[in-house]
């Protein structure tokens, strides 16, 4: 039975339905919620597959949070291995950067549903397609990643540009939250610190018309969701293809 390695950083942020989804395939998983355990060092040989999930930090806050670099090097150590790489928000932007891309702020924030528009590449992807083209997502960073050298951009947003990218045929980085149902987007709304950023908009986007959209548009994101995770879980368990990554030190 395929062992998926998951790397959580807060609980609020949780794998959401790719949970059960997960488990409706057979796969057991393993989590490392590194805000409870910082000093972790999992054996990337005794699993399949990786997912790292979002979280309220940033890829430079290594210095005061080290397990970061922990996360770089697992990252590394899985694409080497050619195993599936899953990157959720912060997930993407640690796969990005593990790959030598810069992550830096977004000139815009993006809280709330925006509209997802693939690529070429993207229409094409066998995990990503499922979306189709102009689907809403949902969507929470001030950070953003730059596609990395060698890998293909899957999607944008008409304010933020790289929103998905695939390296090699099994690492994906996504900077929207598809796992999010509507309680768990209810829980970040009333999360002190997620409601700090979400007011400090100044009213752009408020919490009643996250609510009100989140009515129209959670379920057919579910229903692509599901599509787009299950092609990520159909890549768990394939053969290994070995890349050959540059040796880093992560700073």
């Amino acid at each position: 039975m395929p062992r998926i390695l998951v790397f959580q950083h807060v609980a609020a942020e949780p794998l959401g339905t790719l949970d059960p989804l997960i488990r409706r395939r057979g796969h057991r998983i393993r989590f490392v919620n590194l805000e409870r355990e910082p000093d972790a060092q999992p054996q990337v040989d005794r699993y399949r597959g990786l997912i790292v999930l979002g979280g309220p930090m940033n890829v430079d806050d290594q210095a005061e949070r080290p397990h970061l670099r922990t996360e770089l090097r697992v990252i590394e150590a899985m694409l080497k291995q050619g195993k599936p790489v899953l990157g959720i928000c912060l997930g993407a932007q640690l796969l990005a950067h593990a790959l030598g891309a810069p992550v830096r702020r977004h000139p815009v924030t993006e809280i709330g549903w925006h509209r997802l528009q693939l690529t070429d590449a993207g229409r094409a992807d066998p995990v990503l397609a499922p979306l189709t083209n102009d689907a809403p997502v949902f969507q929470w960073h001030g950070q953003s990643f730059s596609i990395p050298d060698g890998a293909q951009h899957l999607a944008r947003t008409e304010t933020c540009e790289p929103q998905a990218f695939r390296w090699g045929t099994n690492a994906y980085g996504l900077q929207f939250h598809l796992e999010m149902d509507a309680p768990l987007i209810e829980r970040w709304l009333q999360n002190p610190l997620y409601r700090e950023e979400l007011d400090a908009l100044h009213g752009e986007t408020g919490a009643a018309t996250i609510q009100s959209m989140t009515s129209e548009h959670i379920a057919g994101m579910q229903q692509h969701a599901d599509a787009v995770f299950n092609g990520f879980l159909d890549l768990v368990g394939r053969p290994q293809r070995i890349y050959t990554l540059p040796s880093r030190e992560w700073v």
